[in-house]
């Protein structure tokens, strides 16, 4: 038995989500989420991590609301975001924890909360980022025009232009500002923030920065708004003294983003990419810009590396940065003056990557498909080296095993992807074919809510492809299937999945398909053309093109590459799964959330009552409390026992099992 035969003991399992690291390097915290005493809520608690992995992890934090955002200060004080001794739907505010013992101490309260906070590494200063209601002009006004929205039980929003609504939640009315205040002392009453982008309206929504070491500035994206449906980011400059903006980075055919400044406060480097056009993907490269002239350059120019989470050494000639790279995610190493490329590590997915004051060590989150993500220290210097792994919560074997699979397209490109086996298996084993979101994307790490292992629990085998669109593979990987969603990126599937039931250990007469979001218009788009499969499962699924593309949280993106209704109708049409409803035999479990805004609801409601008007056999799980992820441990089960159930019915041929809870 292990963790994943019964779904009581998955969900038991903590999982490692963030990692701060202090300045001078001697303290590394985790944040791990861990479900709560009446197993309806996973909440966050801060341990302590030995960077030399020698003794065990320590529990810092243990509020029954949770703690969220570590971050350092200077003197070795832990700030942390937290809703602990407030109302539910009171807003986070910021704490302390102190170097030494001692308790937590909340310092900073906003009236729309706290969203998140960066620490300058010399001055300590703070910057935050805090949403407030637009025309607020400071925190008593904001708190009294929330209270008066609350009491009128108003929950109405202007918008004069777009974006409205991001992912699983609506933009506004509040606006993201950024605050900058000076460190906060142990026994200081609580400061009142420096105000830096008073009227940002919808500039700082889904945009990350950075501040300089010394504090002076602030390093962040800021959204433009050139064409609608469709922000464009620029890269700006913040004084903290004065809110003076200055542009370091603008390009009318790019977004920069993720900003990372080096430790003397002269450089910053961030990605750029390349806006998608009609026939032209998308593009990935460093920017470096020189904070003293203004000047600006491309770092990495190889397209087929699309770096990502760029970080500096401690003396600015070496960048380090992640990349998708053949089933994995490893980081490499950047010499700024030659444009070398190494590999720090070969394999594994990495998140959170942190660079050590003594230049040699590197500290991050590793995963992979077949392991959730655990803190490790890494040689800096190394190539192709491994990851020691640190003692942490969170780790836990899998049952089974993953082996890499590959098989040959029709036009000589090699389709490779993991296959997740049983361990052992008397005979052999049905298969389910799982297809990735994305579309731009690749099976290369764990997923808690795509999660192989729970099939591979009851004995299926599981395909996780990457087929044309897939990242890692380089740019003609991408351009195969640019523009023709349903064209190469199903042949691939279909090749590869010929080649793995071909397999002795796999039943090639038990066979599923199943995928959400672009998975679930490949799952659509598999339903409508061919019979092969005994049924399938589409979740968050994109089925009518023409409806999504004008109903979709970013409207403006798919029009760059599927082209605008009125005037390029054929990608709509030659495309979209709906047009090849009449070709459907395949029984088909459609799963949708009422609050996903990037899928919205009115897909599934469409697809499942053509469905039903085509007699084929279907069914509708709907859930009006989730967005595009079914995030809530209760949902989460119902999830995966229908989706059990519902294989177990056509593939196994058992007989359906309701779930207790539906």
């Amino acid at each position: 038995m292990t963790c994943f035969d019964d779904f009581d003991g998955y969900l038991s399992l903590d999982r490692v989500t963030d990692l701060a690291l202090s300045h001078d390097g001697s303290r590394l915290v985790a944040t791990v989420a861990r479900l709560n005493s009446e197993g309806n809520k996973l909440i966050s608690s801060l341990w302590e991590i030995d960077p030399g992995g020698a003794t065990p992890a320590r529990r810092l934090t243990h509020s029954a609301k949770g703690e969220t955002g570590p971050v350092f200060a200077p003197d070795g004080t832990l700030l942390f975001t937290s809703q602990r001794e407030a109302e539910d739907d009171d807003p986070t505010a910021l704490w302390q924890l102190p170097a030494g013992a001692g308790e937590a101490r909340k310092v900073l309260t906003r009236p729309g909360g706290i969203s998140t906070v960066r620490v300058a590494r010399d001055a300590g200063t703070l910057v935050l980022a805090t949403p407030v209601l637009p025309g607020s002009q400071d925190a008593e006004a904001d708190e009294k025009r929330r209270k008066a929205r609350k009491d009128a039980k108003v929950g109405a929003i202007l918008h004069t232009g777009s974006l409205v609504r991001f992912w699983d939640h609506d933009l506004g009315p509040d606006e993201v500002r950024l605050q900058a205040l000076a460190t906060v002392g142990q026994d200081e009453p609580q400061p009142q923030p420096r105000e830096l982008t008073p009227a940002a309206g919808r500039a700082l929504d889904e945009t990350s920065f950075a501040i300089t070491p010394d504090g002076a500035a602030v390093i962040t994206g800021w959204n433009v708004f050139d064409e609608p449906g469709l922000p464009r980011t620029q890269l700006v400059r913040i004084d903290t003294t004065t809110g003076t903006r200055t542009v370091l980075a603008d390009d009318p055919g790019a977004n920069f983003g993720e900003p990372a400044v080096s430790r003397d406060g002269r450089w910053v480097v961030c990605v750029r990419d390349q806006l998608t056009a009609y026939d032209q993907p998308p593009r990935y490269s460093l920017w470096l810009i020189d904070l003293g002239t203004g000047a600006g350059r491309e770092l990495v120019g190889d397209p087929d590396v699309w770096p990502g989470s760029p970080q500096f050494a401690a003396d600015a000639s070496t960048i380090f940065f992640l990349a998708d790279e053949q089933g994995h995610r490893p980081v490499f190493r950047l010499d700024v003056a030659t444009g070398e490329i190494a590999r720090v590590t070969r394999e594994g997915h990495y998140t959170n990557l942190l660079v050590a004051p003594d230049g040699t060590t590197l500290y991050a989150l590793r995963d992979h498909v077949d392991h959730p993500a655990t803190p490790v220290r890494l040689d800096a210097t190394a190539t192709d080296g491994e990851a020691a792994w640190l003692p942490a919560p969170g780790t836990t074997e899998v049952p089974g095993r993953i082996e890499r699979v590959s098989a040959t397209a029709a036009d000589g490109t090699e389709i490779c992807g993991w296959l997740a086996l049983p361990e052992v298996a008397d005979a052999p084993a049905p298969l389910l074919l799982w297809i990735h979101g994305g579309p731009l994307s690749s099976w290369n790490s764990w997923s808690w809510r795509w999660n192989p292992w729970l099939m591979v629990a009851r004995g299926y085998a599981v395909l996780l492809p990457d087929p044309a669109f897939s990242t890692g593979y380089g740019a003609r990987m991408v351009e195969r299937g640019w523009g023709q969603w349903g064209g190469n990126p199903f042949t691939d599937l279909m090749t590869i999945t010929d080649a793995v039931v071909a397999r002795p250990d796999i039943d090639q007469t038990r066979t599923a398909a199943m995928g959400g979001s672009y998975g679930g218009y490949m799952a659509n788009w598999v339903a409508g053309h061919t019979d092969r499969f005994r049924c399938i499962v589409t979740h968050a699924s994109l089925w009518a093109l023409d409806q999504f593309q004008g109903t979709t949280d970013v409207p403006g993106y798919w029009v760059r590459e599927w082209g605008a209704l009125t005037t390029q109708p054929e990608r709509y049409t030659q495309w979209s799964p709906h047009h090849f409803l009449d070709a459907i035999t395949t029984p088909m479990l459609v799963v949708h959330g009422d609050k996903d805004y990037r899928v919205p609801v009115g897909e599934a409601l469409r697809l499942w009552t053509d469905l039903k008007r085509a007699g084929v056999e279907s069914s509708y799980l709907y859930f009006p409390d989730e967005g595009h992820w079914i995030l809530k441990p209760g949902n989460a089960r119902v999830w995966y026992e229908t989706v059990w159930a519902w294989l177990g019915k056509y593939v196994l041929d058992e007989k359906w099992q309701q779930p207790e809870l539906l």
